[in-house]
């Protein structure tokens, strides 16, 4: 027997009124401050596996919900230094990839098809037949929404594991750049931040590279074909 649904538009409003009770919650708890200096400084720099784990709980909520993994890996620089955060940043950012994957999943999937229809059918038609490497492809461009991407996924015909696991490797390049901006803001240092600033244009050319390279004659990314066109 067969477990009832709940109809599309019950799930509508329970998608909205979970948003907005989500940002009530950030609010009325001091939460809407998270990943500020003074945060970090007060709650997680210094403070053993209770800073590791505060970090990663609140980069995984706060990914989820829009906050650009970029800020997270620059933060898990700050408070940890380039390899730990490198590690932190780039799990807590897959953490808020896997809960945004399911939230759509189980309570967006008509919402969500209604407001992407191109980008869902884009999506399905890039990864098709090759889920990780697409998927690694993706996270490596310096364009798009990681949000919307995570959202789309959820409600797409994608493998998870497939699309957990090249978002993570995905996710590395971009994270260890941010990071070193981060360690280099502790330290002082530079050389780190110019180095790091360096690495972010070295990474998006390479993303560039490789997506026009690999792609498999599919598109994913629009502004990318114009920009291939020859003039």
């Amino acid at each position: 027997m067969s477990r009832p649904h709940l109809p599309v538009w019950l799930r509508g409003i329970f998608l909205i009124l979970s948003l907005v009770g989500i940002g009530l919650l950030l609010k009325g708890a001091g939460l809407d401050h998270l990943f500020e200096r003074e945060w970090i400084d007060a709650n997680v720099r210094g403070n053993g596996l209770r800073g590791y784990a505060l970090f990663l709980a609140a980069g995984a909520l706060m990914t989820a919900i829009g906050l650009p993994r970029q800020v997270v890996g620059f933060f898990g620089g700050y408070a940890f230094g380039v390899l730990l955060g490198l590690i932190l940043g780039a799990v807590a950012a897959l953490g808020g990839c896997v809960l945004a994957f399911y939230y759509s999943r189980l309570f967006g999937r008509s919402l969500v098809r209604r407001m992407f229809p191109e980008k869902l059918q884009r999506f399905d038609d890039f990864i098709r037949g090759h889920p990780f490497s697409m998927t690694l492809l993706m996270r490596l461009l310096p364009v798009g929404s990681n949000l919307v991407t995570n959202l789309i996924a959820g409600v797409s015909r994608i493998p998870k594991l497939a699309f957990f696991g090249g978002s993570f490797i995905g996710y590395l390049p971009q994270t260890l750049v941010f990071a070193l901006a981060g360690s280099g803001l502790t330290v002082g240092s530079q050389w780190q931040i110019g180095m790091s600033i360096l690495l972010l244009i070295v990474s998006g050319w390479l993303g560039i590279r490789l997506y026009r390279g690999m792609r498999h004659g599919r598109s994913y990314a629009s502004e990318l074909e114009t920009a291939s066109d020859p003039q």
